[in-house]
């Protein structure tokens, strides 16, 4: 194990701490800068850490250098194999608080003590693309809760969709394999927009409610801080007594459920393909600590067949009108990793690992998963000891009399190594069982065994239709455009007609907007209804909407943790811009001065104001919104920079709050923003008051208030014109 050196000076997301057991059980195990020389891993010093052992100055290299063997060796080794899916992640450590006991439904600990901070490692990430890809590609987000807890390990681990793709596991190869590169080419990367992966979309009809979703916004998240998370499988909780509810998990962002828009998403995949990963990083480091709710929705077993659907079909979502979710307590993530590799990459989840009060449902595709992530985890990790990783241990004590095997590192005394046994102390030993320990819940099942989908799995469209209805007109357009480019990237004709014609199941509308520029026939119905796997079955839903399905209207209205641009150029008017700046910051905001070069410019009174960044090492897509001050010559030399006026254009386009302030207001008339209207676009904030004015404290207040409540909004979908703009 190794020493902990002295201590650096902590980063500021690694001071909250201090009494996470988790946190500190790693601390024993991590190093920090270093010993004052290099040495060997088995603690010979290194005397020349820059030339191998040569037989002459110039002769060939010698195989006795076991110095060059171990750090090549190591080297070559250092990358283990990245996860078939969900391999692009990125995590922090923090902690769960239960608000009151839910004695009444599980005997969990962790869920009955509200005075209990549980340790939790959260990892995000994307299923599709590998460890290498972009972060804001069109994909669904893997959102993976590990719980340490003094009664073992607990893992949550689900998405950012409460739905999913399949119904049985074992359909999931089938699904990952056309969903990946196709196999000739080894193309696309992380994406779904290729023949293999609609083809078996459309062949599938139980794929279409989860397709709605990915061709949603949800699939592009503004930010990991600001995506939901699910279960997506029904679980059941069971009480001391032994009763059960299923249960299904939902997380809810404090900061609300927020999107980038598909332009957006696009460049930023290209200027900063570290976007959201740097955006998690980067809100720790900074205190402003990303917060979830936990909700339930609780259903008694006796109501398990009274919505019509089937609680065990994992295509199918129990709406909140339906059954209400019920916050049980909150998640922080308050502390970055100290090592990618050592903590994020060879953390291991695992939907199996429960606690007592937690257990599972017959879903058929949970079922799979519960053996499918040991099987993963032995190949990815080596062997069958990766819980002895820091990170994958437990905070609790654990006991059993397995032994040996690959990367082994417990070192067990004694010469028993089997129950039951009168040579060790003998404790171990039970015939009947542990009340104290895991129970499975004692469910009657039915006979025989039998290869076959249930009946009640095969309505596959009727959900995909309250999706639809429930999202705002906006949101719909994003998705009919989402399924556009998709399936125009698709070069078999036949493939595009058949997802239009599932399309049309779903509705009609939809469908034959969806097909207009595809080149292909008009949507029919009947003629998905003639394919393979078609089902004729329709739930009968008590409602045709849900507002709960829609992003729009959520959070707490703050503008916590969003970035807004200031443009700057010498001769910008700064006694006008520090009140408003002021009032930025202070309602939660993080300002960047953006200028057309690094180091400083000067103000109109002289003055040196630092800049943050430039217009193109920053440019808009890294932003919520824009703030241009006042200034004269600060407005001229900006409208003569291109750069700049791309920067304002391209914030317009993506519907996000800009102010202009005094003589910048010219650099919005410039390029056409605001010729020929009568009053602002909706979202842009124009404040004429002259620049002398500015200085006032009052007069500054209120044009930060102004713009604070255009930023909450976080996009201004009825902005009119956006189609027109060039860039």
């Amino acid at each position: 194990m190794p020493t902990k050196s002295k201590s650096p000076a902590p980063r500021r997301g690694r001071t909250a701490d201090t009494n996470n057991a988790k946190v500190e059980q790693l601390s024993a195990y991590t190093t920090e800068l270093p010993l004052p020389h290099l040495s060997t891993n088995q603690g010979t010093r290194i005397a020349d850490n820059h030339n191998s052992l040569k037989a002459g100055v110039r002769g060939p290299t010698l195989l006795e250098d076991f110095i060059l063997r171990e750090k090549i060796t190591h080297f070559d080794h250092e990358r283990i194999p990245e996860r078939v899916v969900h391999a692009r992640g990125s995590a922090a450590h923090g902690y769960f608080q239960v608000y009151k006991s839910m004695s009444q439904f599980t005997r969990a600990g962790l869920l009955n003590d509200p005075s209990l901070k549980t340790p939790v490692f959260v990892r995000f990430s994307t299923v599709a693309g590998g460890s290498s890809s972009a972060d804001t590609v069109r994909d669904v987000r893997g959102f993976s809760v590990k719980f340490y807890t003094q009664e073992g390990i607990w893992d949550l681990v689900g998405n950012n969709i409460p739905v999913f793709f399949i119904q049985d596991a074992m359909k999931f190869p089938d699904l990952v394999h056309a969903v990946k590169q196709e196999p000739h080419h080894g193309m696309p990367q992380a994406a779904s927009a290729h023949d293999t992966f609609w083809d078996f979309a459309s062949l599938m009809p139980e794929t279409t409610h989860m397709l709605m979703w990915a061709m949603s916004d949800r699939a592009i998240p503004r930010s990991l801080r600001m995506m939901q998370g699910f279960g997506v499988h029904t679980f059941r909780l069971i009480n001391s007594r032994g009763d059960a509810h299923f249960v299904k998990f939902h997380w809810k962002p404090k900061l609300g459920s927020h999107a980038l828009v598909w332009d957006e998403a696009q460049k930023i995949a290209g200027k900063d393909p570290d976007f959201h990963r740097r955006d998690l990083w980067e809100a720790i480091e900074n205190g402003d600590y990303p917060e979830w709710e936990l909700g339930m929705q609780l259903i008694p077993q006796d109501k398990e067949h009274a919505f019509g659907f089937d609680l065990l079909d994992a295509t199918k979502l129990i709406p909140e009108e339906l059954v209400p979710v019920t916050p049980v307590g909150k998640m922080v993530l308050n502390r970055n990793p100290d090592n990618f590799f050592a903590e994020t990459e060879q953390v291991a989840f695992h939907p199996g690992h429960v606690v007592p009060g937690i257990d599972f449902s017959n879903d058929p595709l949970l079922q799979g998963r519960l053996f499918s992530y040991t099987d993963t985890q032995l190949s990815r990790l080596g062997g069958p000891n990766f819980h002895e990783l820091p990170i994958n241990r437990g905070v609790c004590p654990f006991h059993n009399f397995q032994r040996d095997g690959m990367h082994r590192q417990t070192i067990g005394r004694g010469q028993v190594a089997y129950e039951p046994n009168s040579l060790g102390n003998g404790s171990e030993f039970r015939v009947d069982g542990d009340s104290e320990g895991f129970q499975t819940y004692a469910e009657a099942l039915e006979s025989p065994k039998i290869r076959r989908r249930s009946e009640s799995f095969d309505d596959h469209f009727t959900q995909a239709r309250l999706f639809f209805n429930s999202q705002t007109a906006v949101e719909k357009e994003h998705i009919i455009a989402a399924f556009r480019f998709e399936l125009s990237k698709v070069e078999v004709p036949a493939v595009r007609q058949r997802m239009v014609d599932n399309l049309a199941h779903v509705d009609e509308k939809l469908a034959r907007r969806v097909a207009e520029p595809l080149g292909i026939e008009p949507p029919d119905a009947k003629a998905a209804a003639g394919q393979a796997g078609y089902r004729e079955a329709r739930i009968n839903m008590s409602i045709e909407e849900s507002p709960a399905l829609s992003m729009v209207c959520t959070g707490d209205g703050s503008i916590k943790t969003r970035k807004i641009a200031i443009l700057v150029s010498d001769g910008v008017d700064s006694a006008s811009l520090k009140p408003i700046r002021e009032a930025l910051e202070s309602a939660g905001a993080m300002c960047k001065v953006v200028g057309p070069r690094l180091g400083s410019v000067t103000s109109a009174s002289k003055r040196q104001v630092e800049v943050d960044a430039t217009f193109t090492n920053m440019p808009s897509v890294m932003f919520d919104a824009v703030l241009v001050p006042a200034g004269a010559e600060n407005a001229k030399a900006l409208m003569a920079n291109g750069e700049a006026q791309h920067f304002v254009l391209e914030a317009f386009k993506h519907l996000k709050a800009i102010c202009v302030v005094g003589e910048g207001a010219q650099l919005l008339s410039s390029v056409g923003v605001e010729e020929g209207k009568a009053e602002a676009p909706a979202g842009v904030v124009v404040a004429t008051t002259p620049a002398q004015q500015l200085g006032e404290n009052e007069e500054a207040q209120g044009i930060a208030q102004n713009f604070v409540a255009a930023i909450a909004k976080h996009r201004h979908w009825d902005r009119a014109g956006v189609e027109a703009v060039p860039a």
